[in-house]
């Protein structure tokens, strides 16, 4: 006991302050990387790896030489398959650091293009959501914000055209031949049109959901952008922002959501989780 004590005590008398700022920053690593794979097919994955350390120290305890050979060197080519099989994951989490705010502020060229532009835009898919809702005429709109969407684009037709509730309303009539796709909206402008965009992995999705729902949740997942989607069988008009479906939204409710997320503001009108709060405590 005394020389458990001696230990500590070694141990404390040595502590500095960069030690504690160490501990802190690991700590921190170690808790977003738990909370993505815990959001994701990737705790799966940890669980696997997890399954593996364990028969590794067996065989290693019980001397089964052919096993304990096959894992080290599987365990000596972690790195490389880390990389391979949390791609995802490692690009996703990459993504939100890139779009954090604090660093945003250091890299942000101050360049924006002007608000009225993007507040038409808002104007405009708020009214053609209205009037596809009363036609049930399926869409999906999306807003890119900091996450830049060029990947998505180059999948569909190039327009860059000012919005229109006439344009969308072509754009998605359901003999048009994009009228299947996404429709990708960057600074108020139509950026283009028929474009695909990648399903959500997550198993939490409601089963009821469609394609296009799929597809507004797995953009809102891999990026921070914010898409619009009417539902071709109900009407029903939802807003996906950070991997969550809104629904049930009217005229007025789209254009304050819209608007808060997407237009720049002192207030920090763009505040993702205050807008999933203020969601709640209407639907209370």
């Amino acid at each position: 006991m005394d020389s458990f004590f001696s230990t500590i005590w070694a141990i404390l008398s040595t502590f500095q302050f960069k030690d504690a700022i160490d501990i802190l920053a690991v700590s921190m690593i170690l808790y977003y990387l738990f909370k993505l794979f815990r959001q994701s097919r990737a705790g799966q994955l940890v669980k696997g790896v997890v399954v593996l350390l364990i028969v590794y120290a067996i065989s290693a305890l019980l001397s089964l030489t052919m096993v304990n050979y096959i894992l080290k060197a599987l365990f000596e080519f972690s790195v490389i398959i880390i990389v391979v099989v949390f791609q995802p994951e490692l690009r996703q989490a990459l993504e939100r650091l890139g779009r954090n705010k604090t660093l945003k502020n250091f890299v942000s060229s101050g360049s924006q293009e002007p608000e009225t532009a993007v507040f038409k835009a808002i104007n405009d898919v708020a009214d053609t959501c209205v009037m596809f809702s009363r036609s049930k005429t399926g869409a999906l709109i999306a807003f890119e914000r900091d996450s830049v969407l060029t990947e998505i684009a180059i999948t569909g037709t190039e327009l860059n055209s000012d919005t229109s509730v006439e344009l969308l309303g072509n754009i998605f009539f359901n003999k048009a031949p994009l009228h299947d796709g996404a429709c990708l909206i960057r600074n108020g402008k139509i950026l283009a049109a028929g474009c695909i965009l990648p399903l959500t992995k997550s198993l939490d999705v409601n089963a009821d959901l469609g394609t296009r729902h799929r597809a507004a949740i797995g953009l809102s997942e891999e990026s921070d952008a914010v898409v619009v989607v009417v539902s071709e069988e109900t009407g029903v008009i939802s807003i996906a922002v950070g991997g969550r479906l809104i629904r049930d939204l009217d005229r007025t409710t789209l254009h304050e959501k819209l608007s808060d997320l997407i237009l720049p503001g002192e207030s920090e009108k763009s505040d993702l989780f205050s807008t999933l709060f203020k969601n709640r405590k209407e639907k209370k």
